[in-house]
């Protein structure tokens, strides 16, 4: 998250923000509707202690703009790894319903809406994350001599952009994980376990994974 105040910049300062007298034309309020998005979404990094916290209707507005266009460009919340190479859960990334009324509030005038509808403030983050899983380091190319039920990929090391494919036999290619700018390791646990046969033929490009079986907590 630390990348979104440097992109914002002294250049930027408060160029961003919106201006009191602007024309109110959304329906979508802060009270209702974004303020659930934002606590659900960006209080993990964006909590009252942070250096810009989001959790309130005055916090949020000056900044509004920004905010905007950094769900836009899908920087924020911050995920790594690409849609459509492996199903991932805790994915904190935005719907397209959820930039949209983003997009449509802050376009739209940023209105706070009744204080009534607006949810109290959750409390503070989960315990700090468990250390990373065990299992098989991979590099490079490597055929598996045994069946795995793989939960999850734990990103160690990249140069730059992280690629891991499986290859069937028979040929079938299955993309696990991508990650066109690797920024910290961290663990990406699978949706569903991902199963792979003896045989399989793990190509990991740029980097250095483990693949784990061990589920996520353990």
């Amino acid at each position: 998250m630390r990348r979104f105040f440097r992109l914002l910049g002294a250049g930027w300062g408060f160029a961003g923000m919106l201006a009191a007298h602007e024309a109110i034309t959304t329906r979508l309020t802060w009270s209702l509707e974004i303020s659930r998005i934002l606590h659900r979404r960006c209080l993990p990094c964006h909590r009252a202690e942070a250096s810009i916290p989001l959790t309130t209707y005055e916090e949020v507005r000056p900044w509004a703009k920004a905010i905007r266009d950094e769900v836009l460009e899908r920087r924020m919340p911050p995920w790594d790894a690409a849609p459509g190479w492996g199903d991932f859960r805790d994915d904190p990334s935005l719907t397209q319903l959820e930039i949209d009324w983003i997009v449509d509030w802050v376009e739209g005038g940023a209105p706070r809406g009744k204080a009534i509808y607006a949810p109290h403030v959750p409390g503070p983050p989960a315990p700090a994350p468990v250390p990373p899983p065990r299992g098989l380091e991979l590099s490079g190319e490597h055929r598996l001599r045994r069946a795995i039920r793989a939960a999850g990929i734990h990103a160690v090391r990249a140069q730059e952009a992280l690629q891991v494919l499986a290859v069937h036999p028979g040929g079938l290619v299955q993309p696990l994980l991508w990650i066109p700018v690797f920024r910290q390791p961290r663990t990406y646990w699978f949706r569903e376990p991902v199963r792979l046969p003896a045989g399989v033929r793990m190509i990991v490009e740029g980097g250095t994974i483990v693949l784990t079986s061990e589920p996520p907590g353990r």
